[in-house]
């Protein structure tokens, strides 16, 4: 029992110090010695760590010796003098109990999570930054092999005119067992290939399932998955030409069915076609007609396809078209050039886009998929475009093989958040197509790869995580588990820890005959 004489104790402090005095056994010799020492310098100090580690000392001794305080010799006037001097030096009057007994206890097991992540993500998920030297072995050997120079290497035609398109000239870049030739050149038949040698270098030599090369080329699966062929995406959500629209105030505007590389998990694998096509003016004009005709229109997307496949002058066109609607207050671009071909970001590009963007708020939305995406050439793409826009959004694909675990997905979040990109969305792969069924991940799993990053990575690198079903439909749990009596519980994400949260009365919430100024009645 407290002394009357003793300074008042917190609630935490008083738990604390419970704890400690529960040990029923003997301090060791060294114990003893170790703790009179930290004391003493606790004592002496003006600066709360002494005392901090003086307590925690005492925690150590309990929970590894049973040892109480009073077997070492201190008594609890001695502690509780101790706590009030923390108190009081501490700026915030954090108690020794809040400290030792649950901050430091809530850090320990924090970092525990953290820590097993920081083990695994460069090995289990190295970023193109950390491979870049291979990465330019690998760009030495494809240049070689397809006969490209500097100057073809480092511009966007050059990228697009040295495309890989077909088997023959995959084999020539990358090194692949003769059974998944056949089987990528039985899959070509029926669907289209293409990948940058810019993209093609990020690809490991060795890694059998390389998270670049699963997007990159497509596998048996594509044509020997059997399953119902569901209409093309947005066929029933198509009110015009050109234009998807799902919500009232957004429209997507398919400007092009050209891509610099073809994923092979692609949602508008239908759109792509047999042949590059970008459409007549005409056509824009019809869906700038449905948009402008449309005074709920809020915000369009342009995309595709990839709208940074557009040349800059239809681009350009388009921006200033569609910054001259009055109702239109916002543009997005879907693109994933940046990471597939960032050559394409030059000064011209970056000109156009600053310039709509003085108009009007313009984002730059992408598909980032996998850590090894981001290199030093991408990183510097996407910093000079967020330098010339609202946003940079990335809206990645849980795919399996690719980012179907925490330490692949959270350290693709972390790094693109490094490289001037926010996370924004994870689509769950979608159901609609058979082509690509295995490349799916359950929306449990995707759910423990997001939920597990609130508490373990910066709120804002956490993204949504939703899948496309008519719309963008959350997939989070409900964190609320219980509810009564004024009370909430909430489950914490990170942890599943609980936690009692007082509710607002709904009763006294629905009554505002006394809220505020209604108090006053009208004044008379």
């Amino acid at each position: 029992m407290q002394q009357d004489n003793a300074p008042e104790l917190d609630a935490l402090t008083r738990t604390l110090f419970e704890r400690l005095d529960s040990g029923s056994g003997e301090a060791s010799a060294q114990t003893k010695n170790t703790l009179r020492a930290l004391y003493d310098a606790a004592a002496a100090a003006d600066l709360t760590q002494p005392i901090v580690d003086f307590f925690s000392a005492l925690k150590a001794a309990r929970e590894q010796e049973n040892a109480s305080p009073a077997s070492a010799g201190f008594g609890r006037e001695d502690l509780a003098a101790l706590a009030a001097r923390h108190a009081a030096i501490d700026e915030h009057r954090v108690t020794v109990g809040g400290r030792v007994g649950r901050a430091l206890e809530i850090r320990d097991a924090a970092n525990a999570r953290v820590d097993a992540y920081l083990a695994a993500k460069d090995v289990e998920a190295p970023s193109g930054i950390e491979l870049w030297d291979r990465i330019l072995e690998n760009q030495a050997r494809i240049k070689k092999a397809l006969g490209m120079d500097e100057a073809a290497w480092n511009s966007f035609n050059g990228q697009l005119q040295y495309a890989i398109n077909d088997v023959e000239t995959l084999a020539r870049c990358i090194d692949l067992p003769a059974d998944a030739i056949r089987d990528v050149t039985r899959v070509t038949k029926s669907y289209r290939m293409r990948a940058t040698p810019y993209y093609a270098s990020l690809i490991m030599p060795g890694a059998a399932n390389d998270p670049v090369l699963l997007q990159a080329v497509p596998t048996a699966e594509m044509v020997d998955t059997v399953g119902e062929e569901i209409p093309p995406v947005a066929s029933d959500h198509s009110p015009a030409r050109l234009v998807d629209q799902f919500y009232p105030r957004v429209v997507a505007v398919k400007v092009t069915n050209i891509c610099a590389m073809y994923c092979t998990h692609c949602l508008r694998i239908a759109h792509i076609g047999s042949e590059d096509r970008t459409f007549p003016r005409a056509a824009y004009q019809e869906a700038l007609d449905y948009i402008a005709k449309n005074e709920r229109i809020r915000d369009v997307l342009i995309t595709g396809g990839d709208a940074f496949m557009l040349s800059n002058t239809n681009l350009r066109w388009f921006l200033e078209k569609l910054d001259a609607i009055e109702h239109v207050r916002l543009k997005r671009l879907g693109t994933r050039v940046p990471v597939t071909t960032p050559q394409r970001v030059d000064a011209e590009l970056l000109d156009i886009l600053e310039g709509s963007n003085d108009r009007k708020p313009l984002r730059v939305v992408t598909q980032i998929n996998t850590a090894q995406e981001i290199t030093p050439v991408s990183r510097e793409a996407f910093k000079r475009i967020s330098g010339r826009v609202f946003a940079v959004l990335n809206q990645a694909v849980l795919l399996r093989g690719i980012n179907d675990s925490k330490a692949k997905m959270w350290k693709l979040c972390e790094t693109i958040q490094e490289s001037y990109v926010r996370p924004y969305y994870i689509f769950n792969c979608s159901y609609r197509n058979p082509q690509y069924f295995h490349m799916r991940v359950p929306v449990e799993q995707g759910r423990d790869i997001v939920e597990g990053m609130y508490g373990n990575i910066s709120g804002d690198a956490v993204p949504r995580y939703i899948a496309a079903a008519g719309g963008k439909i959350p997939l989070h749990r409900d964190n609320l588990v219980e509810r009564g009596d004024g009370v909430v519980v909430l489950r914490k994400p990170w942890s599943g820890e609980t936690t009692r949260y007082p509710d607002a009365d709904p009763a006294a919430y629905a009554d505002d005959t006394d809220f505020a100024f209604n108090k006053y009645g009208d004044g008379k």
